[in-house]
């Protein structure tokens, strides 16, 4: 399986703490990890965990800490085509409270591959998948060459602007810049699929037939940071699998839950 990651990286550190704090108020937290993550990062880690070969086209800042996540990506055992820009590397701030609920605060502007980046990009037409978290219009219509195309409804402008249609768009039910109405896309996705937290959620054809799923119960042991991000990449795996939907989606929750038992986004002794 090779299956590429279009996307974005954030270097991320947690911290923990007892609550969210309010205006004005000083509060202890305690560090836990900091790893290169972030939408594109997470997804990228995640399927180079289950075995497939990963080509990550992105961008990092040119600082000591993009050349840092490009390392430590790396050293995951993911294959990272970046180019590096003149701004720092955009950071993040996560802190999860005594709930595991995790509350992200960035710090930077996002950085992603252009086509114009003298990056291999004709590895795309040889990709089982592409799972797309951010680039260019171009780069986006580039990815477009791999069998299998997923996309998040995170940035919705980009797909509508590259005019392509996605085997599958993927987003959580729960987050308003998620937000997919049929219609806000044209050609429209294979397939729209909306995760709604432990409730599960649902997926739709083009036709609109509708199907639900509820996963098992599971219990958050870590936190929640990067669970909606593994999702996207193991629905992007089973498909370029060619599971059907509905197996695909299930795959996908299963993989999901894991990282509900982690802290932060990747296996304990992987961090």
């Amino acid at each position: 399986m090779r299956v590429a990651v279009l996307g974005h990286v954030e270097w991320v550190e947690f911290l923990r703490v007892e609550r969210v704090p309010h205006a004005g108020e000083i509060i202890q937290g305690t560090p836990v990890v900091g790893v290169p993550a972030g939408g594109g990062g997470v997804a990228a880690v995640a399927l180079a965990r289950w075995g497939a070969e990963v080509p990550f086209f992105t961008a990092l800042g040119d600082d000591d800490l993009g050349h840092r996540a490009k390392d430590d990506l790396a050293r995951r055992g993911v294959i990272v085509h970046a180019a590096f820009r003149s701004e720092y590397q955009r950071r993040a701030l996560t802190l999860v409270d005594a709930q595991r609920e995790r509350t992200i605060i960035l710090s930077g502007d996002r950085h992603v591959a252009h086509a114009a980046d003298p990056l291999p990009w004709d590895a795309l037409a040889s990709c089982d998948g592409v799972y797309i978290t951010g680039g260019d219009v171009e780069a986006v219509r580039r990815a477009r060459a791999a069998r299998v195309v997923v996309g998040t409804s995170r940035v919705l402008p980009l797909f509508r602007a590259a005019g392509i249609q996605l085997d599958a768009l993927v987003g959580s039910e729960n987050d308003v810049a998620e937000v997919y109405r049929d219609g806000d896309l044209e050609p429209r996705p294979r397939l729209v699929v909306r995760t709604d937290g432990a409730r599960g959620g649902y997926y739709v054809f083009p036709d609109g037939t509708r199907q639900t799923w509820t996963p098992a119960p599971v219990v958050v042991r870590g936190d929640s940071y990067g669970a909606g991000d593994t999702f996207a990449a193991a629905l992007t795996f089973a498909l370029a699998e060619q599971r059907t939907p509905g197996d695909a989606v299930m795959f996908a929750a299963t993989r999901a839950a894991e990282v509900l038992g982690f802290d932060g986004p990747y296996p304990p002794g992987d961090q």
